[in-house]
């Protein structure tokens, strides 16, 4: 790539897709493709500006490597990314749209438990006398251990989830589930809810710059620009 480039990574589907498009669009600056929507790549006209289309969690990943300068992504995931990743990006900018909470949610069934403290008699009365570990799927372990452990529950075992979180409780792969919501429509609808205190972490779509590239020319009157209201 050309070292005069800035590389901008904007998610590739969805709603953060969109919404971040119409940051651009609002600037006056129009990305083009040369293949049309399903092109992974874009660039602005009489600029030296590229656009990479990537998905939300790689962003992160290719911003801490430097392999792009600035890139749109959740507060999330980025939170989710281990330290040394997070240590090499800076947060410029904090949009007011992908907001969602990151949250623990149990079976409605589990009428006695409300609070983490609740979750943690329960956990203890598995490993005695089920002698096993309580299960919690989720798509962001280092979170949800963080947090768990914050809150003195310790009996406990990460499920990895490669889907629909929701339905880990219901197929037997988890007791409970760590998960992104925005409205908690979805918990409801599969029979979940959140616990009193099971608030993880609140999150919102943000631009951020990669530390490698804050010096690198255009890049903070580019910055500057994005983040006009």
């Amino acid at each position: 790539m050309n070292k005069n480039t800035i590389n901008i990574g904007i998610p590739s589907k969805g709603r953060l897709k969109n919404d971040t498009l119409n940051i651009f669009k609002t600037k006056k600056l129009r990305i083009y493709s040369e293949r049309g929507e399903r092109d992974l790549f874009g660039y602005i006209k009489k600029s030296n500006i590229k656009i990479i289309y990537l998905h939300a969690r790689e962003c992160i990943e290719q911003l801490s490597l430097g392999n792009i300068d600035v890139g749109f992504s959740g507060i999330d995931l980025l939170k989710e990314s281990e330290i040394n990743i997070q240590n090499k990006i800076k947060v410029i900018k904090k949009y007011e749209f992908g907001k969602a909470n990151l949250v623990l949610a149990i079976p409605d069934l589990w009428l006695d438990v409300q609070t983490l403290l609740d979750l943690d008699e329960v956990a203890d009365e598995f490993k005695k006398k089920k002698k096993k570990l309580l299960r919690v799927a989720t798509k962001y372990p280092n979170l949800t251990r963080e947090f768990l452990y914050s809150k003195g529950v310790t009996q406990f075992q990460l499920v990895k989830s490669l889907g629909s979180t929701e339905v880990a409780p219901f197929t037997g792969t988890a007791e409970i589930i760590s998960d992104i919501t925005s409205t908690g429509a979805t918990l409801k609808a599969n029979n979940l809810r959140v616990l009193k205190d099971g608030e993880i972490l609140k999150s919102q779509a943000s631009m951020m710059v990669s530390k490698l590239s804050v010096n690198k020319k255009g890049i903070r009157k580019l910055l500057k620009l994005l983040s006009k209201n």
